[in-house]
């Protein structure tokens, strides 16, 4: 039994992350501050002995004793990195900070989850792990994007100059039960629209792409990354490499809800990508042949069952 620490536990990708590591018999310390996760995600693990819940903010230093640390605390949608910019820059760059220092001191094992919000709007398709990135530095997505490519930074220099040992990945589009219904991303967008018969809201003209994983692949993943070999640092890109456009996304979800909604056409936000696809050879090579198992469709039919037992409440 390992002692594990997982920053931004009660968050949608967190809460899964911690009910693997309980079923692989883990000791699981959750650890957020809920300024996008909720109790609700973890309320089923709570009678668990092993399981642990904290509220505390990352920004801040934190002690405790443990083997491992999942890095994952900071709003990931831009409606909420952007309500508090400077939050979001806090969270990710003296999180790693407070988080890095914790895996010195009790010389743990720690895995960043950084983003393929890093590549910006992308020049090179697929994005490969050595591909520098196309991020505006004063535009109003840099708080996360330029956020997360610091706290690789950090990652690194912390290896090279301290020997902590780091896992770093980069995760592409995720979507799955425990989404927030309001947090914007275009997933829980279109669902939420179409359960309750409103236009799907399209950005641009819609030809716009986004590779879509469902959440069990990355939380598959994030385990092989920690578990992999000790000189590999990553950063590896872990995301479902089938590509979509807004267009096709939206149709497909109309069909599986039976919904009645028409499309709302409205204008591109700014610094908005108009690709996304990640090259994953490094993955299947590094975490031995791992690739996503579970495709669009399947991963929406799940997705749509817990949106509808969540609107079902209100």
């Amino acid at each position: 039994m390992k002692r594990i620490l997982v920053t931004g536990g009660a968050g949608f990708i967190g809460s899964h992350l911690c009910e693997r590591l309980l079923k692989e018999g883990n000791e699981v310390i959750c650890l957020d501050n809920y300024f996008t996760g909720s109790k609700t995600n973890i309320l089923h693990l709570l009678d668990n002995p092993y399981f642990e819940l904290i509220r505390h903010d990352v920004t801040h230093p934190y002690f405790i004793e443990v083997d491992e640390i999942y890095n994952l605390a900071c709003p990931a949608s831009p409606i909420h990195y952007q309500l508090n910019s400077i939050k979001t820059i806090k969270t990710s760059v003296m999180g790693a900070i407070n988080m890095l220092g914790l895996a010195k001191r009790i010389k743990a094992k720690i895995l960043q989850a950084s983003t393929s919000e890093v590549y910006g709007d992308p020049e090179i398709h697929p994005q490969k792990e050595d591909y520098w990135g196309n991020v505006n530095p004063i535009g109003i997505r840099s708080c996360y994007d330029e956020g997360k490519r610091c706290a690789e930074s950090l990652f690194f220099n912390y290896y090279s100059q301290n020997q902590v040992e780091i896992k770093v990945i980069r995760i592409f589009n995720t979507y799955g039960p425990r989404m927030n219904p309001n947090d914007g991303r275009v997933v829980s967008n279109f669902i939420v629209q179409a359960l309750k018969g409103e236009d799907i809201t399209i950005f641009g003209d819609g030809k716009q792409t986004r590779s879509f994983q469902y959440v069990d692949d990355l939380v598959e993943g994030m385990i092989r990354m920690m578990n992999s070999r000790k000189d590999f640092l990553g950063p590896v890109n872990v995301g479902n490499p089938n590509e979509f456009t807004m267009l096709e996304l939206a149709q497909e979800v109309i069909q599986l809800t039976g919904s009645k909604s028409k499309l709302s056409f409205l204008p591109l936000p700014a610094d908005d990508p108009t690709q996304r696809k990640p090259n994953i050879e490094l993955a299947q090579k590094e975490l031995g042949g791992w690739e996503p198992k579970v495709q669009l469709k399947e991963g929406l039919v799940k997705t749509i069952e817990y949106f509808d037992q969540i609107l079902k409440q209100y």
